[in-house]
């Protein structure tokens, strides 16, 4: 983490950014904190007309005009890596960054996608078995949730996409990462199946949201004693969330982790820790005020 400074200009570098709630989030909590030199601003490629394969030089650009620490997302995540100048090993690891620190004119790119998760699955079910999980969906966040659960100590994860494909390469690089963790894939009409032995499951899929109703999976397979996560935030109780808690099942929904991400970005642009409790109130204003069919930007 880099020192505390005292200004800051941090912008977010992505497509069809209009209704992210990341600038009110990011400045409410540096108010808070007292950083009053505080402004988070977006850069859309799509409505700028800059192509996402030059998102690299944007970043790049935006540094040399003043800015101080950037947001990275879809379809920018993967493209920028190339341009950066250091990663971490989890944002090596993922192929993927979300957040970028400037530190004495260099470029490190970070991916909070993942440490959000796990903060997430730390703090909201800190009790969760970690026997096997199901994990539906192997995109952009679904490749960092299966990364933070394998960093969680999941010792049998079984990975489901719409995309065999995609699922097969996050199972094959999380194997050469953890090899502790025994990573299956398997196809999308067996999670039910699969669900009986498991003690959690976690939807990383664009299933549930706005705009995208439904569950990834029968929730007539979830069953008492298992644990739920879902990613989406938007709504909060989506469906999968309702039917699980109705079960009595410990439940995780996609709130927490978009705090819990938001939270690490923070401190690592600033150098100041957050609230995230704070933060997490703040969300649920935001969303109350706002019903826009969107999902923010960092789920995907």
């Amino acid at each position: 983490m880099h020192p505390v400074s005292t200004r800051h200009r941090i912008r977010l570098v992505g497509a069809g950014i209009a209704t992210s709630l990341s600038p009110a989030l990011h400045e409410h909590e540096a108010a808070a904190l007292g950083l009053t030199d505080y402004r988070y601003d977006l850069i859309d490629v799509a409505a700028e007309g800059i192509p996402v394969d030059s998102s690299g030089d944007t970043l790049r650009q935006a540094v040399a005009a003043g800015c101080t620490g950037l947001n990275v997302t879809h379809p920018c995540k993967q493209v920028v890596v190339d341009s950066l100048d250091e990663l971490s090993d989890n944002a090596r690891l993922l192929g993927a960054v979300n957040t970028v620190v400037v530190r004495d004119g260099r470029l490190i790119g970070h991916n909070t996608d993942h440490s959000g998760f796990l903060a997430a699955l730390r703090r909201g079910l800190p009790d969760a078995a970690l026997g096997r999980v199901v994990l539906a969906g192997a995109g952009g966040a679904g490749s960092a949730v299966a990364y933070a659960l394998a960093a969680a100590g999941v010792t049998d994860l079984r990975v489901a996409d719409l995309d065999p494909a995609r699922a097969a390469d996050v199972c094959t690089r999380l194997a050469a990462a953890f090899p502790q963790t025994r990573v299956t894939a398997i196809p999308l009409d067996t999670i039910e199946a699969n669900l009986e032995h498991c003690d959690g499951v976690v939807n990383a899929s664009p299933i549930g949201m706005v705009g995208h109703p439904g569950t990834p999976f029968d929730t007539d397979a979830l069953h008492p004693g298992l644990w739920v996560a879902d990613i989406v935030y938007r709504p909060l109780r989506t469906e999968l969330v309702a039917a699980a808690t109705a079960l009595g099942c410990d439940v995780l929904d996609g709130g927490q982790m978009l705090v819990a991400q938001a939270a690490d970005t923070f401190a690592l642009l600033t150098g100041v820790t957050p609230d995230p409790d704070r933060m997490r109130r703040h969300l649920g204003e935001l969303l109350a005020d706002q019903c826009a069919p969107t999902v923010l930007e960092e789920s995907r």
